[in-house]
């Protein structure tokens, strides 16, 4: 089950109490201090772990408690140290703190960690404040209280490309024909209702990871529809591939729904739209075997479009080659940008 939402407390470890105690040895009358330090308390850590697409396991459980520090004991013995407590969630993971809205973090890349609620110090015990005119203290400082908060977290689902277009495009077939991911198909609007991701084999070293997202309908930016729950997703992808079928769910034909996504991604964020996009007309095996659909919509939309067949296999190889060329283009504009800024903050 795909969840992409969750609201959660956490709590990390109080810090043990310092202890009051004083040796008691034969041959030594008069014992001075001994209370030894308490024990911190176990951070709370969010941890993004490759391989997870979903905050299920999180939402599933709502108290998240790091465990405390164990009281200092006699004989200037610390108490031990409570243990961490690791969550793991999906990479693309945003934490928010929930009272203040705030973002706390962006776990947007495998491997991350943040602490989230750092734990509470341990007390020192009464050995700690012995001196020269107070030789016997007969107090200790309490263990601090570790950190609390009331999270939200939102997953923003992280991929190469991503699979855009209206209902019954064609995105969960191409993602079942190009990878090893197995969306529900089905001849009927909205069969995707939630995220799928599929790994592309493009060669013995080329892969990338492709997601079949829910069909958008106009409106969305609004609400309307998946709405915001489906464009959330796109904000990660480096490359859009804009699948348009060669008659369109309602019959408005392709210039129109192509017109009608790309207003939907103009509409809620201006970044999104400059995403770079591959414009493919699909189920090219209901054409009438000549060229003409193609050329018209391409002249319509005055941008290069492919066309495909994912019944067939037509035209695949020619997208994935396509991909490819495009990920470079922007791997490589990507790592301009970053130098660029390096060096204006250098």
């Amino acid at each position: 089950m795909f969840v992409d939402e969750a609201e959660i407390y956490v709590k990390a470890g109080d810090g043990g109490d310092g202890a009051v105690t004083f040796r008691r040895e034969a041959g030594v009358p008069r014992g001075g201090p001994s209370g030894g330090d308490g024990g911190d308390g176990g951070n709370v850590i969010m941890h993004a772990r490759a391989g997870l697409d979903t905050l299920l396991d999180v939402r599933g459980r709502h108290h998240w408690r790091a465990s405390n520090g164990q009281p200092g004991r006699s004989k200037d013995m610390a108490g031990a140290a409570g243990e961490d407590l690791i969550i793991d969630v999906p990479p693309g993971t945003l934490v928010y703190d929930r009272d203040t809205g705030l973002l706390l973090k962006d776990l947007d890349r495998p491997a991350m960690r943040v602490v989230i609620a750092r734990a509470g110090k341990g007390g020192r015990g009464n050995a700690r404040f012995a001196t020269a005119t107070d030789q016997t203290p007969r107090h200790a400082e309490p263990g601090i209280p570790g950190e609390a908060r009331n999270l939200r977290l939102e997953l923003k689902l992280i991929a190469d490309i991503g699979l855009i277009g209206l209902p019954n495009a064609g995105k969960s077939t191409l993602l079942a024909r190009l990878s090893a991911a197995r969306p529900k198909i089905a001849a009927y609007p909205f069969t995707t209702l939630e995220p799928h991701l599929g790994i592309v084999e493009a060669g013995p070293d080329r892969r990338f990871v492709m997601a079949d997202l829910p069909g958008l309908i106009e409106g969305a930016h609004r609400g309307v529809g998946l709405g915001d729950e489906f464009l959330r997703h796109v904000e990660r992808t480096r490359v859009l591939v804009h699948l348009v079928e060669i008659e369109p769910h309602g019959r408005q034909g392709p210039a129109h729904a192509y017109r009608a996504i790309r207003d939907e991604l103009s509409a809620y964020s201006r970044d999104l739209a400059a995403k770079p996009e591959l414009i493919v007309l699909t189920k090219a095996d209901l054409l009438p075997g000549d060229d003409t659909p193609r050329a018209e919509f391409q002249q319509a939309v005055g941008r290069p479009v492919l066309t495909i067949s994912s019944a067939t296999g037509a035209g695949l190889g020619r997208l994935v080659g396509a991909i490819l060329t495009l990920l470079d283009e922007t791997a490589a504009k990507e790592a301009a940008a970053a130098k660029r800024n390096a060096g204006e903050t250098g």
